[in-house]
Formats: C-alpha cells, sequence, structure tokens
C-alpha cells in the first residue's frame, strides 16, 4: 500500500509541477498527454498482437501506432476526395477507428489473448512517467523561445496555417497561390490532423508538436532497448543485474535525444580548457549550431554541409519533415524488432513447402504495416523511404538467413517476393500523394570532395568504434568455437536482440559512409553538393547509433569475457554522458534563464508579430478573424529566410509567391519565379491601371496587403493612390498606416 501510495504521490507531483511551470499552458498540455493516452490505449488490441513478445506489450508504442493510422486514414480518405479535411472528419475517423478497436478487444477477450500488459503494470507506470517528465520538459523550455521565426519556420507554421483553412489536401500553397503544396508536408499535417482532434489552434500546438516528438525520441528508444536488454538476460543469467534494461534504455533515450556528439566534448570543452591551461587571453567560446555545420566550415571550404541530429533541433524549433518524421521511424524499427522476436520464436521453415512458406510470410501483419509505414515516408520525409526500405530489408534478408538455414536459392526467392510486396503496397498507399507531387531530385552524382579524416572522427569516431567493438564482441563469442563454420549457424546461434543491434549499427556505418561516395543532386549543387545527403542520411544514423549504444555498451560491460573490451565500453559510456553536455550548452544559448520560471513567455508561436512586426500586427490579425477559405492576399515577396511573407506565413492564406529559394527548390522554375516577382513589382508600382488590373486578374488576387515590408522594399515607387483606386480598403492601422484593400470585381 505505502508502495502504492508513493506513485500516486509522484504522479500528483508531477501534474501539479507541470501547473506551476507552464500556467494557462498547461490545459493544452493535459489535452495533447491525456488525448495520447487514450489513442495509445485504444490501439492496444492491434498493439499487444504486434508486440506481444514486448514485456510492456509495445505499450508506448501504440500512441504512435494510433496517431499514424488515424490521422493516415484521415488523410487518404480526403486527399482521395470521399470526405472533408474538417474537425468532424478527424473526430469521426478516429471514432470508427477505435469501435474496430474495441470489437477487435472483445474478440481477443474470448479466444483468452491477453493484449493488454496487465501484468506489468509497474513497468507502463514508469514509462508513462517519463514520457509525462519529457513532455513537459521540452514543452517548459520551448515556452522561453516559442516564436515560430527564423530558420524555416515560416515555412512549417505557414503550411499548419494553410491545411487549417483547407478542405481539401494537399492545400493551396500559401507561397505559390497558383499550385499546390509541392513538398513533404505529411509532418505539419500529423500536427494539424491532432490540433484538430483536440479543437485546440495552431499558434499553441506548433510547439507543442515538437515536444511531442522530442517526448516520443526519449521514450520509444527506452522501450526498444529496455526489450533488447531484457531479451539478452533472459535466460535465468545475471538476475542481479535487473537494472540493466532500464539503465540501457535510459541511455538509449538520452543517446538519440538529448546528447550532441564529439564536436561539444573536443571544442566545447577539451580545447577550451586546454587554452585555460595555457593562459591564454583569449578562450575560445562554443556556439551550438556549430556542432552541425563542421564538415566545410572548419577550415573553410567549397564543400558546406549539415549533419544536425534531434537534440539540435528541438532546442532550435523547427518543425520541419525530418523532425516529425522521428515518432514514425521509431515506430518503425520497434516494430522491426518485434517482428523479428515472431519469427525467431517460428520453427524452421527449411523443410516446408515454399509456397506455404511465402504465403506465410507475405501475410505477417508486421510486414504489412512496415509496408504501409515506408509508403507514408514517402508523403512525410522521403529520405526515410529510401532509408529505412534498406533497413527493413536488412532485418528481413537476416531472418531468412536463419528461417532457411542457408538455404541460397529459398533466401532469394522469399525476400525478392517480401522486397516485392513492400513496394507494391509502399507505393499504392501513397498515390494520393504521388500523382500529385513533383520530384526535386535531379539525379546522383559521384561526390567531388570528401570529408577529412579527423573530422568524420571527430563527429562519427565515438559511435563508430563502439558498432565495431560490439560486432567484433559478437563474432568473437560465437567463431571462437568451431562448429560456427558458416553465415547461417552464426547468425543462428547469435541472440536476437545482439543481431538487431548489430544491424542497426552497421546500417548507420553505411549511412555516413554513402555521402563520402555519392549525393543526390539539387539546385544547391553549388558549394553545398552534399549538404542535403549528408544532413538527410547522417540524421537518421545517429538515432541507429544511439540505439545501439544504448543497447551495446551495457551488453559488452555485462557480458563480455576481455577486459580491453569492458574498458573501451566504459570509455565509451563516459564519452557519450559527456555529449549530453550539448543538451545544457544549448539550452543555455538558445532558450535563456530556464532556472527562473518567471521568465516563461509561452506556447503560443504567431505573438511575436506583436513585438517583431507591431506595423503589420494589428493588419495580420484582422485576416486571421475576418477572412475565412483561402483568398489570394498579395504581399511583397522577398529571399528565403528573411521575415518577408510574414503575412502568408501567419495566416495560411496564399500569395502570389513567397520565398525565392523555397519556391526555386520546391518548382525548379526560374523562369515562373522571376516572372511573377516582376508581376508583384508591377503591381504595387505600375502607374498602369489596366495593366495592374490585368495582373491582379491573372493571378486571382482578393486582397493587397500594404505594410512594412512593401513600404521597404518598393519605399517611393509604391503607387498608394492606384491600388486604392482599385479596390476598397477594408482594414487600416491609423498608427502605422499599414492598410489591407480589397479588389473589387469588375
Amino acid at each position: 500500500m505505502r508502495k502504492h501510495k508513493g506513485k500516486i504521490a509522484l504522479a500528483l507531483a508531477l501534474l501539479g509541477l507541470s501547473a506551476f511551470l507552464l500556467k494557462g499552458d498547461v490545459w493544452i498540455f493535459w489535452t495533447w498527454y491525456l488525448l495520447a493516452g487514450v489513442m495509445g490505449i485504444a490501439g492496444m488490441p492491434v498493439t499487444g498482437r504486434l508486440f506481444a513478445h514486448f514485456e510492456d506489450r509495445g505499450w508506448m508504442f501504440s500512441k504512435v501506432l494510433a496517431i499514424t493510422v488515424t490521422g493516415f486514414l484521415t488523410w487518404w480518405l480526403v486527399a482521395c476526395q470521399l470526405l472533408k479535411f474538417s474537425t468532424l472528419t478527424c473526430v469521426s475517423v478516429s471514432l470508427v477507428c477505435g469501435v474496430l478497436c474495441f470489437l477487435k478487444f472483445r474478440s481477443q477477450t474470448k479466444k483468452g489473448i491477453e493484449c493488454f500488459p496487465v501484468k506489468r503494470g509497474e513497468l507502463v507506470y514508469w514509462e508513462e512517467i517519463l514520457f509525462f517528465t519529457v513532455f513537459l520538459l521540452w514543452t517548459y523550455l520551448a515556452g522561453f523561445h516559442p516564436a515560430a521565426y527564423g530558420t524555416e519556420k515560416f515555412m512549417d507554421y505557414g503550411f499548419m496555417e494553410a491545411m487549417m483553412r483547407s478542405k481539401e489536401l494537399p492545400a493551396v500553397d500559401m507561397w505559390y497561390s497558383q499550385g499546390y503544396i509541392n513538398y513533404y508536408y505529411g509532418g505539419q499535417y500529423f500536427a494539424v490532423f491532432l490540433t484538430k482532434l483536440s479543437a485546440s489552434k495552431p499558434e499553441m500546438t506548433y510547439n507543442l508538436m515538437r515536444t511531442f516528438i522530442a517526448a516520443f525520441a526519449f521514450t520509444l528508444p527506452f522501450s526498444l532497448v529496455y526489450q533488447m536488454a531484457k531479451d539478452r538476460l533472459g535466460n535465468g543469467l545475471y538476475k542481479k543485474e535487473k537494472w540493466v534494461p532500464a539503465v540501457s534504455g535510459l541511455t538509449a533515450g538520452a543517446a538519440v535525444s538529448i546528447a550532441g556528439n564529439m564536436h561539444y566534448i573536443v571544442y566545447g570543452v577539451v580545447i577550451p580548457a586546454a587554452e585555460k591551461l595555457m593562459g591564454a587571453e583569449e578562450i575560445s567560446s562554443y556556439w551550438f549550431p556549430d556542432a552541425t555545420r563542421y564538415i566545410g566550415f572548419n577550415p573553410d571550404v567549397p564543400d558546406k554541409t549539415i549533419h544536425e541530429f534531434p537534440c539540435y533541433s528541438f532546442v532550435l524549433g523547427d518543425l520541419h519533415a525530418h523532425v516529425v518524421n522521428i515518432m514514425f521511424v521509431l515506430f518503425l524499427v520497434g516494430l522491426l524488432y518485434a517482428w523479428m522476436q515472431t519469427v525467431r520464436r517460428q520453427k524452421s521453415a527449411e523443410k516446408r513447402e515454399l509456397g506455404a512458406v511465402i504465403k506465410e510470410q507475405l501475410l505477417m501483419p508486421h510486414i504489412l504495416l512496415a509496408s504501409l509505414l515506408l509508403g507514408m515516408f514517402q508523403w512525410t520525409n522521403f529520405w526515410d523511404y529510401v532509408i529505412y526500405f534498406v533497413v527493413t530489408g536488412g532485418v528481413v534478408l537476416f531472418m531468412n538467413i536463419v528461417r532457411f538455414e542457408g538455404k541460397v536459392k529459398k533466401i532469394l526467392i522469399v525476400t525478392g517476393a517480401q522486397a516485392a510486396e513492400v513496394l507494391v503496397i509502399s507505393y499504392l498507399a501513397i498515390l494520393p500523394f504521388t500523382l500529385k507531387f513533383h520530384t526535386m531530385v535531379q539525379g546522383v552524382a559521384l561526390a567531388k570532395y570528401h570529408s577529412l579524416p579527423h573530422q568524420l572522427l571527430v563527429l562519427w569516431g565515438l559511435p563508430a568504434v563502439l558498432v565495431i567493438l560490439l560486432l567484433y564482441c559478437v563474432l568473437w563469442e560465437k567463431l571462437r568455437k568451431k562448429r560456427r563454420k558458416n553465415l547461417y549457424t552464426w547468425m543462428r546461434s547469435v541472440c536476437g536482440s545482439d543481431l538487431f543491434a548489430v544491424i542497426m549499427g552497421l546500417c548507420a556505418l553505411g549511412l555516413i559512409l554513402i555521402p563520402e561516395i555519392v549525393y543526390v543532386r539539387d539546385i544547391y549543387e553549388e558549394g553545398n553538393a552534399r549538404a542535403n545527403t549528408m544532413f538527410k542520411l547522417t540524421y537518421q544514423a545517429y538515432m541507429l547509433f544511439g540505439m545501439t549504444m544504448g543497447y551495446g555498451i551495457y551488453r559488452m560491460l555485462l557480458l563480455s569475457r576481455q577486459k580491453i573490451v569492458k574498458a573501451l565500453a566504459l570509455a565509451g559510456l563516459v564519452l557519450l554522458v559527456g555529449t549530453c553536455g550539448y543538451f545544457g550548452k544549448s539550452v543555455r544559448s538558445w532558450f535563456g534563464e530556464v532556472w527562473y520560471p518567471s521568465e516563461y513567455e509561452g506556447l503560443n508561436a504567431a505573438e511575436f508579430i506583436e513585438i517583431d512586426f507591431p506595423e503589420d500586427a494589428a493588419a495580420i490579425r484582422w485576416l486571421k478573424k475576418n477572412v475565412e477559405d483561402s483568398p489570394v492576399v498579395l504581399e511583397a515577396n522577398g529571399d528565403s529566410y528573411t521575415s518577408f511573407n510574414r503575412v502568408s506565413a501567419m495566416t495560411g492564406l496564399p500569395t502570389v509567391l513567397g520565398w525565392y529559394v523555397h519556391q526555386w527548390l520546391w518548382r525548379n522554375d526560374v523562369g515562373d519565379l522571376n516572372q511573377k516577382s516582376m508581376d508583384i513589382e508591377t503591381i504595387y508600382t505600375s502607374t498602369d491601371g489596366e495593366e495592374v488590373r490585368r495582373l491582379l486578374n491573372q493571378y486571382d488576387v482578393s486582397y493587397i496587403f500594404v505594410g512594412a515590408r512593401e513600404k521597404e522594399k518598393y519605399a517611393e515607387r509604391l503607387n498608394l493612390v492606384l491600388l486604392e483606386s482599385l479596390g476598397e480598403k477594408v482594414f487600416e492601422d491609423e498608427t502605422y498606416g499599414t492598410c489591407i484593400l480589397k479588389v473589387a470585381e469588375e
């Protein structure tokens, strides 16, 4: 009884702490936490079967599964024009899915199938505490820098506002009124889906979505690696080391979502300490983005690259495709391990009829769901589709080698059939997106530049050494026995969790090496050729490395018989823990004095317009309040990453042309973009009324915005008198002179 009272007291203390820290924002925070919990419980009849061999039956993964299924199904029905994108649609689809899960639960109960972790309540309790705590931590921090302003936040937030307005998907591009969004908008869609489902507003949920993902980025690796460690120690040995699964899981969660890389240790700790010891007059300072802009920048060479990781993303506050997709790719990795557990428990298929085996494997729900997830990645972040198709293929191939006892012909036939199944299902599932999407890829080319050896060592030396060490450890344990004569017998004898960790590690190593060999061509080829390729590949490598290290370090410390292996694993653990200092450094640099709750600003991502754009704030508020649907609002266009196009970004209302470089990437039609730029300038500056009227009709402009940036860009050439003659002034700020003109119909 005392133990239960302690747990209740802890839960109540966290609730009280959240109310104290988040103030008025706590209601939307609680709403999202409870929404995820309810959806997760509703999805357990399915999740509990898929993750049947997990101690918690996949409790944390069930939240993501429920969001994935309901959100993707809603999008699919809307994209196929079967339903309108509305709150009613989102709620209705979710309720239907919930009812189906309930019926599934009743059916399983009658058959005596257990899908809930009823005997593992303590593990579920601590997982919920962990999820709530991490979610609260990041939400509190976000409240110190909530503005959706800077980097690519205008784009991310604008996508959300555009979809909130739209009844159809894809929505009209707020920065290209004559076309639909031609980008991987699936991540922002899920933010909007949850916004509609929770009856909230994007001003609040923009930040909440990114902190929500940060919570999953910690707890999903925890759940997976906890189970992997549990499986490895589940043979009756080492029972006194019951702490190992939990600590392994916590290490994996920290490595994926909180840690930095060794750049922080070298340039943020070692070099400043050495300079101070040597009595240098100036001690090197450390700016946290430097850990993501190292190759090509230090030293400065014409090969600028990007190598970001989750902690940097969570601190910076972008809600970009690669960030939102984190929870979905982690779910897929967990699903693959659950599938491996299931297959390992099946009898060898070597003596069974090949046709029966193929049918059995093709109908396995894990592979079917993995196929749908991979298809979805083409819409949420296409790079992850390619990456995890290979990862999935690697897991499937390795398990087929085991199941067919090394029989090459059968292995190739079954693996080929499964690969074809994944390709077909993934492409069919996402057809509503791909039929309207124009690719930005311009081919693949050999890399002209290569990273310096010491740069690769700084960024990837720690995880690479630990992965190689783990591989050596697993190989040495099995191959030293003479009966392990071939790949099949070795793989058959290796514990499933060891094998899965090795697969993750090898895939991560491959993702690091690929940008040193080839890159995907795009508009950034001059000076930044490898940037996008390295960015997207190494981002996933970082997460795979994190989970591998979380498992591998303790596995080697506990089970290895070689002292050198234990010593290196311990050293790796110390360095990995040291990289978590990056979290503290970046938080202080970006969020400021987070130790003082009185400095908390709140989660409203659009409130900054009152301070940063006081001339336009009232006019933007007027548009959001009074304009329905998605009529075209003309504003001055500008370069990417600037304060131009703040009106379309904050309202979701489409304008003729937005950020230039982004549209160049999405449309790859410089001539069209240049023409639109000239036409916008003509509308604002021309003295020819007929020409201006023609252009307004051509672009179907309903409103003309004249604010600070328009006056800045066109200065004395701005012909406000002519513009006023073409429409009605529906808003005017007498203090700043900002006005909105409604174009008169002819």
